[in-house]
C-alpha cells in the first residue's frame, strides 16, 4: 500500500509587513499542487524536491537563483544543497557563479562525484561537464525578488537581509528528501558561505526526517541547524514540533532569526519560524493545500 505522501516548501523567512506578496502566494500555491501531483503519480522525493527548488530559482521571486543579489564586489554567488534520505547521500555547491540552477549542480555533486560539497570554480566546472545551463547575460537574467527594494542592496551593514528557498518531501515509497538554495545575504562579502550548502546545517534528510532551513546562516551554524533537529528526535525522544522550536530558540540566542520546514516518516509536517513571517506551503495525500506568508 502506498505511503501517504507530502511536500512542504519555503520561499524564505522574514517578510516586510507592508509589502505585497500575492504573486509569491500564487506561485507557491501552484507549485505545491504541482509537486503533490507528481508525488501522487509515484515520483521520488529526491526528484520532486529538486524540481520544486529549481522552479523557485527560475521564478526570480525569492532570494535564490534568478532572484539572487550581487555581493560587495558586484558578483552573484549562489549556494545550494540536496540530500536523498533513502541513500543517505548529499551534494552541495557554494560560492558558485553563473549557474541558472544551483540546485541542479548540487544534484550533480550527489550523483556524479564521491564528494558532498564543491566550491566556486570547481562547481562551475562540474556544471559544464554535466551540460547544465549558465547565465549568459547577468543584467537581463537577475531581478530583485518580491519584498526587496533596490536601496536595501546598498545597506550592507544594516540587518543582514537574507532569503532562501527549500523543499522537503515524503514519497509513496516512504523515502525522504530535502533541497535548499540561496543567493545568500544581500550585499554579502565576496566568498561568504552560510548554512545552506552545508549538509547537516541548512539541509538534511535521512530515513526518519527531512529538513530545510532559512535565515541568518551564521546563527544556524552555531545552533546546529537541521542535524540538531534530527538528533533531538533520535537521541532525546522529542517530537518534530519540539525539536524545531528548540533549534530555533538556539538560533535566537545566537542573535539570529529564520525558519525551518520539516517532514518525518509518518508524514507529520512542521513549518516553524521566529522571524516576521515565512513564505511557506504544504500539500499531500488527504491534506488541504495550505499557503502562508505571515
Amino acid at each position: 500500500m502506498p505511503h501517504p505522501h507530502v511536500i512542504a516548501l519555503h520561499g524564505g523567512a522574514g517578510v516586510h509587513p507592508t509589502r505585497d506578496y500575492r504573486e509569491v502566494e500564487g506561485h507557491l500555491g501552484a507549485l505545491v499542487r504541482d509537486c503533490e501531483a507528481q508525488l501522487a503519480d509515484g515520483a521520488s522525493a529526491i526528484d520532486v524536491v529538486e524540481h520544486a527548488v529549481a522552479a523557485m530559482e527560475a521564478s526570480g521571486l525569492y532570494v535564490a537563483g534568478r532572484g539572487s543579489a550581487p555581493n560587495d564586489r558586484g558578483e552573484v554567488e549562489c549556494d545550494a544543497a540536496i540530500m536523498d534520505g533513502a541513500r543517505m547521500r548529499a551534494g552541495g555547491v557554494c560560492a558558485a557563479v553563473g549557474l541558472v540552477h544551483p540546485i541542479r549542480a548540487a544534484r550533480a555533486v550527489l550523483e556524479h562525484t564521491p564528494h558532498v560539497l564543491i566550491a566556486g570554480a570547481g562547481a562551475r566546472r562540474l556544471a559544464e561537464e554535466q551540460g547544465l545551463a549558465f547565465v549568459t547575460d547577468s543584467a537581463a537574467h537577475y531581478r530583485l525578488p518580491v519584498g526587496v527594494e533596490a536601496e536595501e542592496l546598498l545597506q550592507l551593514d544594516s540587518g543582514l537581509a537574507h532569503g532562501t528557498v527549500g523543499a522537503v518531501a515524503l514519497d509513496q515509497q516512504g523515502r525522504l528528501a530535502a533541497a535548499t538554495s540561496t543567493g545568500g545575504l544581500l550585499g554579502k562579502r565576496a566568498g561568504r558561505v552560510g548554512d545552506t550548502p552545508i549538509t547537516g546545517i541548512g539541509n538534511w534528510a535521512d530515513g526518519d526526517i527531512a529538513v530545510s532551513c532559512t535565515g541568518i546562516g551564521e546563527a544556524f551554524i552555531y545552533a546546529g541547524g537541521a542535524r540538531d533537529i534530527a538528533a533531538r528526535i533520535a537521541y532525546g525522544g522529542a517530537n518534530l514540533d519540539e525539536s524545531c522550536a528548540a533549534m530555533l530558540a538556539e538560533v535566537a540566542r545566537q542573535q539570529g532569526d529564520g525558519g525551518v520546514i520539516a517532514v518525518d516518516r509518518s508524514g507529520a509536517v512542521t513549518m516553524a519560524f521566529n522571524s516576521p513571517g515565512m513564505k511557506r506551503a504544504v500539500a499531500g495525500a488527504g491534506r488541504q493545500p495550505f499557503v502562508g506568508i505571515r
